[in-house]
């Protein structure tokens, strides 16, 4: 049914008037329905040229039930034209590839096929539309003249709009979804696959959950503020100061209109196709459309779908009979209803429900189709059923690649296995609509040895970030650095709980190292570490005790044990190396203001000689209004500094240790960045079979390599044994 289109209120000219820009505007439609033809007889594929003579007698014949089934759906055409005049003719029986009529419901040929994807909807339609290639109506403002087999496209692997729905909905209706063939209109955009004004599906933030009030209405209602006078007067001062600032915004809005796409002069007239998949089997929760040129869902809402005119699936034909000038929004899909669609073949004796002129005239003609619909049974599809091989499910996109541009962005995709790197899809995101100026790229890979699965790279700040799958043997989650030089900025994160520390994260730097960790029984949760510069003329080297920069300090932080008082439980500790001097903060109790505190100083004039602890009241300094009296003698001082002198010198260890770790982490990407490998699955025939033809490769080249030494050998030998004759001989 025709989307109208929404009309703006004039003034009333004179009839001569009216007639010629009635008249303008179907010459204006035909010319762009003529144009529209002639780019779509440009595609590279000549449907013409097919080879039908290896296909079925029932691609190319029609049975008895079929005849009689085509004499009713033209019985039901003529009486749908009779009663209404004014509605564009069905998409009832198009002609197949071998130019013979078929019910549109016999084409559908319901398949479940053998991968796990395919009994979701989601993966059924990811399929269809990177599988087949699109192409335009022939005229886009008429529905096709042929419909061919879903076995025929899948071959080929392009088809309209039409075959796209086709094909989708024989997939759906094999997995258990109640779905269903549309016939009707929708945007130029969505007619052309054009998806340049729309935000790339991975850039979509999701939606908030909304804020949910107090059902409480017994609240107490405390009186409005009193409002100042002077702020007021600020206000509006600010608001006079920020006018020029929403003119320029007012002024980047009309820009923004400017950029927009014109209005189609075939609004509500482009004949497009889609699915409609209903609620209820498979515990679909609500109705909704799928796009089969892009594979997305959509609501039975959305302003793109602008009328329906039938839907279709393997079992009945529907004529929608509801108003589409609000689009899609308003309509009801609930089938049973016959006063909003009209079905073809009346599943119980109900009568019809088509709109007729005179009892008298169409009496006998519901009589007849109340028999039709009691005795008749739909035949079984006349379309063979559907293949994929694993080959072809493994790499469904037939041009090697497919290239989606979207508003300030671009995405591709690759097969799996078609990339040396394992890169199956890469998403560029631009500053302008022009796509000329990056700001970010994200790629995605598969079946790498190195389980990296992600990789961001930013630009702007020039960072790259590398994301890894769960099995590392570095058990590396996380991996940020603009260079894989060492000492030039990195973070790594670790999936901690397959590490004994408890380390989650690092970040290093030429003069500083982080780490924080989780889930540790000592409630350490960050440490730093400050580094000098080293000494002039040493060099850096491969290992971290090489190169070892002086460890300035070592700053500690644990969480809360509340099982210890707060003036005991440390909170902080701070170990400058250079300077030799300890600190310890500890928690503060609720009303506390002040930490608790304990500094162990260097005594000014006394060399420090190693393995000596040496204590004194000069050197202490301590803050511990709440501690016990046993706390602040110098023996329980003593034993503490001693212990911080030991866990001191252990810290140091473990600093060369994370030092020591991130360049092995560095040499070991370097590597596996030098010599990537992909991992084949025993599942994959494809991969199998040229990983089996690579390994043959192999061994034919280390057999042609042996021969060639052993003939070398053999060559060497016969040349000593005439050297060894000719000596014999002059001697």
């Amino acid at each position: 049914m025709e989307a109208l289109e929404e009309k703006e209120e004039v003034e009333q000219p004179p009839e001569d008037v009216i007639s010629l820009r009635i008249s303008d505007f179907l010459d204006e439609l035909e010319l762009d329905a003529e144009e529209a033809s002639v780019v779509s007889h440009e595609t590279e594929f000549d449907w013409s040229t097919i080879d039908t003579s290896n296909l079925p007698s029932s691609y190319k014949t029609n049975s008895r039930q079929e005849k009689k089934l085509l004499q009713q759906a033209d019985h039901f055409l003529q009486q749908y034209s009779h009663l209404c005049p004014d509605r564009k003719p069905l998409f009832i029986h198009p002609l197949n590839e071998c130019g013979v009529q078929k019910f549109v419901s016999t084409t559908v040929r319901p398949t479940l096929l053998p991968y796990p994807d395919m009994y979701y909807w989601s993966g059924c339609a990811s399929f269809v539309s990177n599988y087949l290639i699109m192409e335009p109506l022939k005229c886009p403002i008429t529905p096709p003249s042929s419909l061919y087999s879903p076995t025929t496209i899948v071959k080929y692997q392009r088809g309209n709009c039409f075959d796209f729905s086709v094909l989708l909905c024989s997939l759906l209706v094999g997995a258990g979804y109640d779905a269903y063939c549309v016939h009707g209109y929708a945007t130029l955009e969505m007619c052309s696959m054009d998806q340049t004004q729309e935000v790339c599906p991975r850039l979509k933030k999701p939606p908030e959950e909304p804020v949910k009030e107090d059902p409480n209405k017994y609240k107490i209602k405390y009186p409005s503020e009193p409002k100042s006078q002077f702020e007021l007067q600020q206000k509006a001062k600010e608001e006079e100061e920020a006018k020029p600032t929403q003119e320029e915004e007012r002024e980047e809005e009309v820009v923004e209109e400017v950029e927009k796409p014109k209005r189609d002069s075939l609004h509500g007239l482009r004949v497009h196709a889609w699915v409609l998949v209903l609620s209820g089997k498979r515990k679909v929760p609500e109705t909704f459309f799928i796009n089969p040129f892009t594979g997305n869902s959509h609501s039975t809402k959305d302003e793109c779908f602008l009328g329906i005119e039938s839907i279709w699936n393997d079992k009945n034909y529907w004529v929608n009979m509801q108003d589409c000038r609000n689009g899609c929004k308003d309509l009801s899909f609930d089938l049973s209803n016959h006063f909003y669609w009209e079905i073809m073949f009346p599943e119980s004796n109900e009568d019809s429900q088509l709109p007729t002129e005179s009892p008298k005239d169409s009496t006998d003609d519901m009589q007849e189709k109340k028999k039709i619909g009691s005795t008749f049974e739909m035949p079984l599809s006349w379309v063979e059923r559907i293949k994929v091989s694993c080959q072809e499910y493994e790499n469904p996109f037939p041009r090697g690649k497919k290239v989606i541009l979207y508003d300030k962005a671009k995405q591709e995709k690759w097969a799996a296995y078609a990339n040396r790197d394992g890169l199956v899809e890469r998403l560029t995101v631009y500053a302008d609509s022009d796509r000329t100026e990056e700001l970010e790229v994200k790629e995605w890979f598969e079946h790498r040895k190195d389980l990296l699965y992600m990789r961001e790279v930013n630009h702007q700040t020039q960072l790259i970030t590398d994301h890894f799958n769960p099995g590392h043997p570095l058990l590396l989650k996380a991996h940020t650095y603009t260079s894989l030089e060492p000492e030039t900025g990195h973070t790594v994160e670790f999936y901690h709980k397959a590490r004994v520390d408890g380390l989650w994260k690092r970040s290093e730097t030429a003069t500083e190292m982080t780490e924080y960790f989780e889930e540790r029984e000592d409630l350490l949760h960050k440490r730093h570490i400050k580094f000098g510069e080293r000494e002039q003329g040493m060099e850096m080297a491969g290992t971290a005790e090489a190169n070892a920069r002086p460890i300035v300090q070592i700053r500690e932080y644990f969480h809360r044990n509340p099982k210890k008082p707060a003036d005991e439980d440390v909170e902080e500790r701070v170990f400058k190396v250079i300077d030799d001097v300890i600190q310890l903060t500890y928690h503060l109790e609720i009303y506390d203001i002040i930490p608790s505190k304990v500094v162990f100083a260097r005594v000014i004039g006394r060399e420090k000689r190693e393995g000596e602890v040496f204590l004194s009241r000069e050197n202490t300094v301590k803050y511990q209004p709440w501690s016990s009296e046993k706390h602040k003698n110098m023996r329980y001082l003593y034993n503490l500094l001693w212990e911080l002198r030991a866990e001191q010198k252990d810290l140091k260890q473990l600093v060369r240790d994370s030092e020591a770790e991130m360049l092995n982490i560095l040499a070991v990407r370097e590597n596996e960045e030098a010599n990537i490998k992909l991992a084949v699955s025993i599942y994959s025939t494809a991969q199998r079979d040229q990983r089996i033809a690579s390994i043959l490769e192999a061994e034919e080249r280390s057999s042609q390599n042996s021969l060639e030494k052993k003939s070398q050998q053999t060559g060497e030998e016969d040349e000593s044994v005439t050297q060894h004759t000719a000596t014999n001989s002059t001697t």
